[in-house]
């Protein structure tokens, strides 16, 4: 569920913080659900432990999170409240990931807008 892209600029610890309010956001976990363990997302993530507890640090203090010392990292009832800001946050985090990748690919701005416009319609 949680991902992170090695050649996105972005920090990772960033990048963490962006994946999970995405999944938030998107109904993919629900107030009370548990996060991974540090040590275990960042071996899963294969990335430093310190960029996710910072991560899960940030994200306690936006109210995403709960953090209950040994027990665990859970999302807040409070998370699911997103207001249209933070949709659209969330949503233009998503569209610099998919543009950078469609460059990557090979692909103009122009030709991802016909294909996104052509699908629309179908």
């Amino acid at each position: 569920m949680f991902h992170i892209d090695p050649a996105d600029p972005t920090p990772v610890e960033a990048q963490l913080v962006r994946t999970v309010r995405s999944a938030v956001a998107a109904g993919l976990l629900s107030a009370g659900d548990a996060l991974p363990t540090v040590r275990h997302l960042a071996v899963e993530l294969r990335v430093n432990a310190n960029a996710v507890e910072r991560a899960y640090a940030a994200l306690a203090r936006e109210g995403v999170v709960v953090l209950r010392p040994g027990v665990g990292v859970f999302v807040s009832a409070s998370a699911l409240e997103v207001g249209p800001t933070a949709r659209l946050e969330e949503l233009a985090a998503l569209e610099d990931t998919f543009l950078r990748e469609a460059s990557a690919l090979g692909f103009s701005l122009d030709e991802v807008i016909i294909h996104l416009d052509s699908r629309r319609k179908a």
